[in-house]
């Protein structure tokens, strides 16, 4: 007698199938996520930009503000791994000299007197998190010189160091992202879920109002609001009300779609359930329709975090948003809107653009495989 196995007999016998059968929502978004590859790896470059932003005073070689005018526009400096046959980092020194045609310093590289690199150097006691005192940084000039100088990224016009720059500004300008998606999360789950659970009037006054902001133009509404902020406002105020001003149109998309969900789920049978058991309606928002659909919310608000840093980038750049002494990466390309100061040095253009864009693209990359696996029922072996 033939031995025929059917596909319910396949699918017991498949530890993977029997995993998949008894796995939780949170266990299957898991398993879906892993899956694609480009987000994992977006994940990790998100997790190392944040950490980056969090120890930025560790990481930087110097102080972002510190000043040096031997070296205004210095160039890059390249790090060379050996020197003498043995592993040694360094850079070349610069040499200066000054164009008497054009009245502008000129660097050339000058190999025959290296700059050293140290790790874990020794520096100025200094706040790490705001409450360690610590007076190392991660690397630094071994025995520095007079006339030494480590630009790995160029220097501004004040002879400021941009890799310094770059990732302190990465301070402000990831974390703007975060409290802005935090503040739309607030306001999108409950005004959306105010909107969607409860219908009738109280749906058209929130959508009417929902779509007169939207009808706005965006960048003009930032830039009246941005105007609006007083000269004299110290720094920390001006960040938190920048944050309002990128915040004040992201809930909107994400109230849209929480009412949508809640417009499709409020009748359910485990809705039904509730409220025979007494439970008050703003309970069951928040402890039975809001969970039912949290990984689609996260996907969401991991796509929103780009369009806040943009926001605050632009809002900078345009010179109605952050200021100096502030420093962001729009603070940064500020300085690049001077074209003569493009062509003397693109570094200046490039390397906080350059921030941007991998910080951009590794949140898009990851907002849409947290999408993706956000319909984990949805996934095919």
């Amino acid at each position: 007698m033939t031995d025929t196995a059917t596909p319910a007999a396949d699918v017991l016998r498949d530890p993977r199938a029997n995993e998949l059968a008894v796995a939780g929502q949170w266990k299957l978004f898991w398993l879906r996520f892993r899956r694609h590859r480009l987000a994992v790896v977006s994940l990790i470059v998100v997790i190392a930009l944040y950490l980056i932003a969090a120890f930025a005073q560790f990481i930087a070689p110097f102080d972002p503000n510190e000043t040096n005018a031997r070296f205004t526009y210095a160039p890059p400096q390249s790090v060379s791994l050996f020197y003498d046959g043995r592993f040694a980092p360094h850079v070349s020194g610069l040499e200066m000299t000054l164009n008497k045609d054009s009245m502008r310093r000129e660097f050339a590289h000058d190999p025959d007197h290296p700059v050293f690199i140290d790790f874990l150097a020794p520096s100025e006691p200094y706040k790490l998190l705001g409450f360690l005192t610590v007076e190392t940084r991660l690397v630094g000039i071994k025995n520095p010189k007079r006339g030494d100088s480590l630009y790995l990224f160029g220097a501004d016009r004040l002879g400021r160091d941009i890799f310094s720059r770059v990732i302190y500004g990465a301070q402000i300008s990831l974390s703007i992202g975060l409290v802005g998606v935090f503040l739309s999360l607030i306001l999108g789950v409950t005004i959306g879920g105010i909107s969607g659970f409860f219908g009738g009037f109280t749906d058209v006054v929130i959508q009417r109002i929902i779509e007169l902001l939207r009808s706005i133009p965006t960048i003009p509404l930032w830039m009246g609001l941005a105007a609006a902020i007083p000269v004299g406002w110290p720094p920390l105020r001006t960040y938190f009300f920048i944050t309002l001003i990128v915040s004040l149109i992201g809930w909107t998309a994400l109230a849209r779609e929480v009412r949508g969900k809640f417009l499709s789920m409020r009748n359910e049978d485990f809705v039904t359930a509730a409220r025979l058991d007494g439970m008050g309606e703003i309970a069951i928002i928040f402890h039975h329709l809001v969970p039912s659909f949290i990984s689609h919310i996260i996907a969401t608000l991991t796509l929103a975090i780009p369009t806040m840093i943009l926001a605050e980038t632009a809002l900078s750049f345009l010179g109605i948003g952050l200021q100096p002494p502030i420093i962001s990466w729009g603070t940064l390309l500020q300085e690049a809107q001077n074209i003569r100061a493009v062509a003397q040095a693109p570094w200046l253009l490039f390397t906080p653009a350059a921030a941007i864009v991998i910080a951009v693209l590794a949140l898009n990359f990851l907002g849409d495989g947290l999408r993706d696996a956000a319909d984990p029922y949805g996934a095919t072996s």
